[in-house]
């Protein structure tokens, strides 16, 4: 369901986040890759909110069509 995606979600890329911090020793630099962990733990938390705006956007905006 939505609420449990919603917090799993970021909780999981945070313990990927602090497990690239401890493991990786270019943590930093290492994060631009898009085959390591740190990348993909970064991006989530950023790709969620963007989903859900946009995903509210769009319905808002059929609701808008179709009451005018």
């Amino acid at each position: 369901s939505l609420p449990t995606l919603t917090v799993l979600i970021p909780l999981l890329s945070l313990a990927g986040l602090f497990y690239s911090a401890s493991v990786d020793e270019n943590f930093p630099q290492g994060c631009t890759s898009t085959t390591s962990l740190c990348f993909y733990s970064l991006l989530l938390p950023v790709t969620v909110p963007v989903y859900v705006f946009f995903h509210l956007w769009t319905w808002m905006g059929i609701k808008l069509f179709r009451h005018n």
